[in-house]
């Protein structure tokens, strides 16, 4: 099965109303924007499309807005932010199920100290280990780790007296400033494979996508379109919360799909997506116009 390749976004453009846009990867890379972003942008909103940012940033939604906007991604270009920090705080906030109400109050938070904001506003108590903790809240390693091995004790001993685990970033991996590390759901995801249990908000769960609708004030899928860099979780999102996607090859699968010659191979990106079991309509190196 072989994906088309586009050049930019326009060429799809007129088949949609409403665009769903991951971040880190699309748009930037924790750094800086990508060269042609911001002029893509301005082009879908000229063209009267409506545009929601969805993120798997462990951080809440105003927090992230106000990041794009340090970036130069301002207001004017989008209709609303939805982050899986802000899922993951809008539950510890409601606590709407007795997964939730048994959970406790005390919680250690595995991350770096930019993610503790997470935490505010919220009835809980900050536990400084495991033993203090009811539960763990894991938002990321400490930054460019490129394994979560050194997370083995600590999550074998919360393993071992039984401490349930939230996850507010599912994305396994990113790429930083040209360099790959790894994000909250490699621990996550290391917890699960010792036998731990754990909670997880954000992509690829459709659940987190019913807020990104009511931005774009529509229940019409079918004239929506997810555009991301990751199979596993902005793709299968997209797919799962019934949207076509449009994967940017650029981001993480970048070395994976683009040949050394800087040729985008539709081939092996089709043939990635049906091992993922995944649906895509296209493929572009990068979000340009």
């Amino acid at each position: 099965m072989t994906v088309p390749v586009l050049q930019g976004v326009s060429e799809v453009a007129d088949r949609y109303e409403g665009f769903i846009l991951d971040l880190w990867g699309v748009v930037h890379d924790g750094v800086t924007v990508f060269p042609g972003v911001i002029d893509a942008l301005e082009r879908l909103r000229a063209a009267g499309k409506k545009l929601v940012f969805l993120s798997n940033a462990p951080r809440r939604a105003h927090i992230v807005a106000e990041q794009l906007n340090a970036f130069g991604v301002t207001d004017l270009l989008y209709d609303g932010v939805m982050s899986s920090g802000e899922a993951t705080w809008r539950y510890l906030d409601a606590r709407p199920d007795d997964w939730s109400q048994t959970l406790g109050r005390s919680c250690l938070q595995i991350g770096p100290d930019r993610d503790l904001g997470i935490l505010k506003g919220l009835d809980i108590d900050p536990a400084k280990s495991v033993a203090e903790a009811d539960f763990i809240l894991v938002t990321g390693p400490n930054d460019r780790m490129h394994s979560a091995e050194p997370y083995d004790a600590m999550l074998r001993e919360a393993h071992a007296d039984g401490k349930r685990m939230i996850c507010a970033n599912p994305d396994r991996e990113v790429i930083r400033g040209g360099i790959r590390q790894i994000c909250a759901g490699a621990i996550a995801e290391r917890y699960e494979n010792l036998g731990g249990e754990v909670r997880w908000h954000g992509k690829p769960d459709p659940t987190i996508y019913e807020e990104c609708f009511q931005f774009l004030k529509t229940t019409n899928k079918s004239g929506i379109l997810g555009i991301g860099d990751s199979y596993t979780t902005d793709i299968k999102g997209a797919n799962m919360a019934g949207l076509d996607a449009l994967l940017v090859a650029g981001g993480i699968h970048g070395s994976d799909l683009i040949h050394t010659s800087g040729n985008l191979d539709g081939s092996r990106t089709g043939e990635r997506a049906k091992a993922e079991g995944v649906h895509l309509i296209g493929v572009v190196e990068a979000f340009v116009w």
